[in-house]
């Protein structure tokens, strides 16, 4: 039996969505020099959402390439999430990330390039 994961996310409630935007720094990066632009960002902008700096270490994931816009990524999150983990006895290790391969300033939407990738653990 397979248990349909659905979401916000999955549903296109975009209002529901809750995101965070990563980045990541360079090991040869000072500390005290991302303190330092946060801070300016915040003085500049105070509007600007908190910024943390975390340190993410997801173990196993599974991960696939989607090519195309953010609003057909559905599909195969579905596909990820309701056939291919639970064939393999997986389930969720935490929330799913996208790695944006493409510029969406120069990228046609149709050929946006995507790994999406979701941690998971035995069941």
């Amino acid at each position: 039996m397979t248990r349909l994961f659905t979401s916000a996310f999955m549903t296109g409630q975009r209002d529901r969505w809750s995101w965070t935007l990563l980045s990541v720094i360079p090991d040869w990066v000072d500390i005290d020099a991302i303190v330092a632009a946060r801070d300016s960002s915040l003085v500049k902008d105070p509007s600007v959402p908190i910024v943390s700096i975390r340190e993410i270490e997801e173990g196993l994931c599974l991960q696939m390439l989607h090519i195309g816009t953010c609003a057909s990524e559905t599909r195969h999150l579905a596909r990820l999430h309701n056939e291919l983990m639970p064939y393999q006895g997986l389930t969720f290790a935490g929330p799913h990330h996208e790695i944006c391969l493409s510029d969406m300033r120069r990228t046609q939407p149709d050929r946006l390039r995507t790994i999406l990738r979701q941690p998971v653990k035995p069941t």
